[in-house]
């Protein structure tokens, strides 16, 4: 059994393209031209580049000797927080405004919820010249105030999503309604492993890297290429995709996703798929959904806000229901205690997103000579207001 995607975009009984008649051709056309494109020399020669001297990689393989100290494990920090613009995103992003340019398209629409996935659209279309539209939910523009002014600042526009809970899911509508709009010169950078095929397997190749690299910096630290666990959190699931990827068929190598349980679980404000989920379709995807008894989609909450969005991608909804992967529910107050640990142990602020991977440790005992990769897939500067206005700094 395989935990990659099958030609038709399905991870087990999860995936698929489930689209309204008028995105079909965008849909198609990207279906049809991803993987030949993305595998010739000259792209690959292209991206590689641009992850190497514009985005800064490969990016380091940090032991965290404190932290493993106190945890009685060995623990291994994959740095991404360390890419330019601060966090894994950009390395999807480069890919897209490249498969872009190939497919003649001159202007870019994406979604976004913590804000970082907007910056690195921005980032990469101001790299590449080309015309940028954010779309935001209200309340995130408001609670990520420093990335919406990094957007602007980058040439985008933003555009806030008033309807619905006004968030990531809102923000998403938007941009797939602009898409439908405007079919032939514009192409949707999606930033997470969701939405109709191709984009959960075609983000997850990009984000790839990640775990690409984990083999090798692996290898030089500890001799062997496998650790014992990859650890990321989960939301959409982008980061999580790129740090399990080449791991994803290798059944010695544990994955553990964690996801945002908000004020717990069952509190009606959370962001707990995998504990919550039913069946169902978002954003053309079939995958696991919060939702209502009569499929009304539940609104989720996380203190962080790259976490709480209802679903997942099909990919973790599939390590899910197969059992390949764990999944951990952390809450606002384990997250944050986590993330403030990791600053004075280490010295890193993580993203808040990431601090829910660090708050596993009460949840899950590893042996002494584990080897665990944790993927810290941002930096905390975006969430410096949550974190000031939470332990009252």
């Amino acid at each position: 059994m395989s935990y990659h995607a099958n030609e038709k975009g399905y991870y087990g009984e999860f995936g698929g393209a489930f689209i309204p008649e008028m995105l079909y051709p965008n849909c198609e056309e990207l279906r049809q031209n991803y993987i030949p494109i993305m595998e010739t020399e000259e792209f690959q020669e292209e991206f590689r580049q641009l992850l190497k001297d514009y985005v800064g990689r490969p990016t380091p393989l940090y032991f965290a000797e404190r932290l493993s100290e106190k945890h009685q494990t060995k623990i291994y920090l994959k740095r991404e927080d360390l890419c330019h613009t601060g966090a894994h995103k950009v390395n999807n992003t480069i890919g897209q405004i490249l498969m872009a340019k190939k497919l003649g398209k001159n202007r870019i629409i994406a979604e976004t919820g913590a804000g970082q996935h907007g910056v690195a659209t921005a980032t990469v279309c101001a790299l590449m010249g080309i015309e940028c539209v954010v779309y935001m939910g209200e309340i995130d523009i408001a609670r990520q105030a420093p990335n919406v002014a990094r957007m602007k600042m980058l040439g985008a526009e933003v555009r806030a999503a008033k309807s619905g809970s006004r968030t990531l899911k809102d923000a998403t509508n938007e941009a797939i309604r602009d898409w439908i709009n405007n079919p032939v010169n514009t192409h949707y950078i999606i930033g997470s492993v969701v939405g109709p095929h191709p984009y959960p397997d075609m983000v997850a190749r990009f984000q790839s890297v990640i775990s690409e690299e984990i083999k090798w910096q692996l290898q030089e630290k500890e001799g062997r290429s496998n650790p014992d666990y990859v650890v990321a959190c989960v939301g959409g699931g982008s980061n999580a995709a790129g740090a399990y990827y080449h791991y994803l068929d290798t059944p010695e190598v544990g994955i553990i996703a964690v996801e945002a349980a908000g004020k717990g679980i069952y509190s009606g404000e959370s962001a707990a798929t995998s504990a919550l989920g039913k069946i169902g379709i978002i954003h053309g995807s079939k995958t696991l959904l919060m939702q209502t008894q009569d499929g009304q989609i539940t609104e989720p909450y996380s203190i962080s806000a790259g976490l709480d969005y209802p679903g997942v991608g099909p990919m973790h909804a599939h390590l899910y229901k197969s059992s390949r992967g764990e999944f951990i529910s952390i809450t606002d107050d384990e997250a944050m205690t986590a993330g403030l640990e990791m600053s004075q142990l280490e010295g890193i602020i993580p993203a808040i997103e990431t601090s829910h991977a660090f708050a596993i440790f009460d949840h899950k005992k590893f042996k002494k000579d584990d080897v665990v990769v944790f993927n810290l897939s941002g930096r905390g500067d975006k969430d410096l207001q949550t974190y000031i206005d939470y332990f009252k700094l």
